[in-house]
């Protein structure tokens, strides 16, 4: 990636009325996601299969209708940056959907969402440069993390490690975004979720079927639940983000998601009256002010040459 196409990327963009109606219908879909997905009794991997297999195929009839003149000219290598982002959205689900049974929906939310900061650490090693506050806010984020890991510590071992797929989730998550934002300057939202999506189920199949997990023989509460996910979150809350993501940029994208937290834990109290631990509130509220301190200040102030 050259410094131009970093520093693009990196652009903290105003969104206009559109952008942000969006947004709002997708954080509202993304927030239903967790708490759903801890619903389901299926292995995590054919929850995350499902999802993005029925994601790709809803959308496809959309590239080869309305948005098939974008296929002209296209060649193989510009999909790579979409499939790319499939690799790191199935690595984000299978570190994430485990989790929301390890720890609680509201942890396990507020860790992934730490996506952010793994992107500011990523644009970093590319060459970016960024002021102070920015640094600040990774300072609080990592605390706020330390802190929940703590308060699990005392739960349960499994509790911690549900913790540590969450991070795990949102660094493939960084991954997937940023991705996502090179493929955006090339292709229509539908190429590259399309693209995305079905490169994310063929891995997620794959690994379903060395890890002997089931992708078929669920009950009808599952089904329905797996169904939903996949329009709440998938096509209502991804692929919106998606949509959006060239206008206004991955910044601001990342800012309207740290919305689902707030979101997820209401939710989550609403479905499976579950509440985090008391304790562990400070911490969250801190990966929340942390993770949006980094997202407002990330505009980049001097940029080194970060080669092709």
């Amino acid at each position: 990636m050259t410094s131009t196409s970093t520093q693009a990327a990196w652009e903290l963009h105003r969104p206009g009325s559109r952008d942000v109606a969006l947004m709002a219908v997708a954080v509202v879909g993304i927030s239903l996601s967790g708490p759903m997905t801890a619903l389901v009794t299926a292995p995590f991997l054919a929850i995350a299969f499902w999802r993005n297999a029925a994601g790709a195929a809803a959308l496809l009839p959309v590239l080869l209708t309305r948005e098939r003149a974008t296929l002209t000219g296209l060649r193989l290598r510009n999909l790579r940056s979409s499939a790319v982002a499939g690799l790191f959205l199935a690595g984000h689900f299978a570190a994430w959907v485990p989790s929301l049974s390890m720890t609680t929906v509201a942890a396990s939310i507020a860790l992934v969402t730490t996506t952010p900061v793994w992107t500011t650490l990523f644009a970093r090693l590319a060459g970016v440069r960024f002021p102070a506050p920015v640094w600040w806010g990774l300072v609080l984020a990592v605390l706020g993390a330390g802190l929940i890991a703590g308060v699990d510590v005392t739960v349960s071992l499994e509790a911690l490690a549900g913790d540590g797929l969450a991070l795990l989730g949102a660094i493939c998550a960084g991954g997937y975004v940023l991705a996502g934002a090179r493929a955006r300057e090339r292709l229509a939202t539908s190429a590259y979720t399309v693209t995305a999506y079905s490169t994310c189920a063929v891995v997620l199949a794959l690994a379903a079927l060395v890890a002997g997990a089931p992708l078929v023989g669920f009950s009808a509460r599952d089904w329905l639940l797996i169904a939903g996910i996949t329009v709440v979150a998938q096509l209502f809350g991804h692929t919106l983000l998606n949509l959006v993501l060239s206008s206004v940029g991955p910044t601001v994208v990342s800012l309207a998601v740290l919305l689902e937290v707030p979101g997820s834990l209401i939710v989550a109290l609403v479905l499976l009256g579950q509440a985090p631990p008391l304790l562990a509130l400070p911490g969250m509220v801190a990966v929340v002010l942390g993770v949006a301190l980094v997202v407002r200040a990330s505009r980049p102030t001097t940029l080194v040459e970060a080669g092709t």
